[in-house]
């Protein structure tokens, strides 16, 4: 009983919000199934309406694999741990119930960022469960220009290296954060740009820092490229002289590259042991 609470508290609310509507489309897809095949196979002869009963067969096709994606983020948010179930699966059941889940949402009356932030927390949840063996420059820290104070005259999204480190706003402490762990670093003004980013730059994972919408987009845009995402905080309103936690990005920075300082000082220690005596010195036996 005590392991059952546990792992129940794992589920923190926030991911409990978008998993809950998830759940609550996935019953309605298959009411709505139900209904199809039933009005099928009651009103019509079936020989008479091949295209239906195809069309009916891909649905249920759509629906087992819903079905499975689902069980494949529910065990990975449930036990932490990377399932054995195909992230194709998994994807198919975002992409194909995110339409659904905001009007499901206005429907129970959720707020819209609430279910933003919860799919975030999931899908950050998601990345965490995989055993990512990364250098620190096939990570990319993607920043928004709205960073930047907007009074300032000296723009980075073209070079960042343009920033004088004045402390007016958090991009010259995130550029010392990118060279203190030598990710690579780059700053852009939408969606168009970070693609053609990502194309030059060919990271294996991001860490994204963004509002819901954007984070949201940018997160299924990169499919397959696992992506961290951090949501900005906007004291001045959406867009404007924004902020972001330092703490939080280089958390992630670090969960990123822990199995590869695992594996360097793993690799470090066979090659002591395995590093040949000093001359004249006998190896002893006990």
């Amino acid at each position: 009983m005590e392991l059952f609470l546990v792992r129940g508290a794992m589920m923190e609310t926030k991911k409990r919000i978008y998993v809950g509507l998830v759940l609550c489309s996935l019953a309605l897809l298959l009411v709505l199934l139900s209904i199809f095949w039933w009005i099928l196979f009651a009103d019509f002869p079936v020989l008479q309406h091949q295209i239906l009963i195809l069309g009916g067969l891909f649905l249920t096709t759509l629906f087992l694999v819903s079905c499975v994606g689902i069980s494949g983020i529910i065990i990975a948010l449930w036990t932490q741990k990377p399932v054995f179930i195909g992230e194709k699966f998994i994807l198919t059941a975002l992409e194909l119930f995110s339409p659904f889940i905001l009007r499901i949402g206005k429907f129970f009356d959720v707020d819209k960022e609430q279910i933003e932030n919860s799919f975030i927390e999931v899908n950050n949840q998601l990345v965490k469960t995989k055993k990512l063996f990364l250098q620190p420059e096939q990570i990319l820290l993607l920043l928004p220009h709205c960073l930047q104070k907007d009074i300032c005259s000296h723009k980075i999204t073209i070079n960042i290296k343009n920033c004088h480190h004045c402390g007016a706003c958090p991009v010259g402490d995130l550029i010392d954060l990118a060279e203190k762990y030598k990710i690579q670093l780059t700053i852009v003004t939408g969606g168009t740009v970070a693609r053609k980013r990502l194309l030059q730059m060919k990271p294996k994972a991001i860490i994204a820092v963004a509002c819901q919408r954007d984070l949201l987009s940018g997160i299924q845009d990169a499919y397959p490229l696992p992506v961290l995402g951090i949501l900005n905080e906007r004291p001045e309103g959406p867009c404007h002289n924004t902020l972001v936690d330092l703490r939080k990005i280089e958390q992630n920075i670090q969960y990123l590259l822990q199995d590869k300082e695992k594996i360097d000082a793993k690799a470090s220690k066979r090659n002591s042991l395995r590093s040949p005596l000093p001359s004249g010195e006998k190896e002893s036996l006990l």
